[in-house]
């Protein structure tokens, strides 16, 4: 047991230290290494993101893995599932109140009953989706985030140009059983602070 813990301890170090992409709340951050944000800001949405995941926690420890938050260059983004339309517009209070929040987009759905059927359909979709950005070499893959609900596919990220955020759309768009594409999508030209 105690080589058991040893070696989780030594693991967690290592991967914590190779400083290969900036992850958060969803999992899958975007690259520092395709990330036209400066480091600066980059701190600064870590930051936000990370005081607004405690406070909404501190809320309720059942948001932990119902509710998502991504900061970008100030901007706020929030998805997932709340119980009613009060839990949504506290949140959505606290996301404005974040110092430095520079816009709140609030995609949080009031649950309903769980359909396995409709929930393993939207895994496909954004798996679905994940790999086409990824075989498509006009698209930095890491730099966006993916959540689809409902046939909905909700899309965040940073696009170095007008030409990739586009790829991003059509490549959404052929996604089989998609309903509709809601993007937040920023290009570079438009963030505060820009990589030297």
């Amino acid at each position: 047991m105690k080589k058991f813990l040893l070696l989780l301890s030594i693991f967690l170090l290592i991967s914590n230290c190779a400083g290969v992409s900036s992850s958060g709340v969803f999992g899958t951050g975007v690259s520092i290494a395709f990330d036209p944000r400066s480091v600066g800001t980059q701190i600064d949405d870590s930051i936000m993101q990370k005081n607004l995941s405690a406070r909404i926690l501190l809320l309720d420890k059942k948001y932990f893995l119902s509710v998502k938050s991504k900061v970008l260059d100030g901007r706020i983004f929030i998805t997932g599932k709340v119980d009613n339309t009060e839990e949504k517009l506290k949140i959505t209070k606290m996301a404005w109140e974040t110092k430095g929040a520079r816009s709140v987009r609030n995609d949080i759905r009031v649950k309903e009953k769980f359909d396995f059927k409709q929930s393993a359909k939207d895994i496909l979709i954004t798996s679905q989706l994940r790999t086409a950005m990824i075989v498509n070499k006009n698209i930095k893959a890491t730099n966006y985030q993916i959540d689809t609900f409902k046939n909905k596919i909700y899309i965040y990220g940073i696009a170095i140009t007008s030409k990739e955020r586009d790829e991003v759309l059509i490549e959404a768009k052929q996604i089989l059983d998609v309903d509709d594409v809601i993007a937040s999508v920023l290009l570079v030209d438009n963030l505060r602070v820009q990589k030297n």
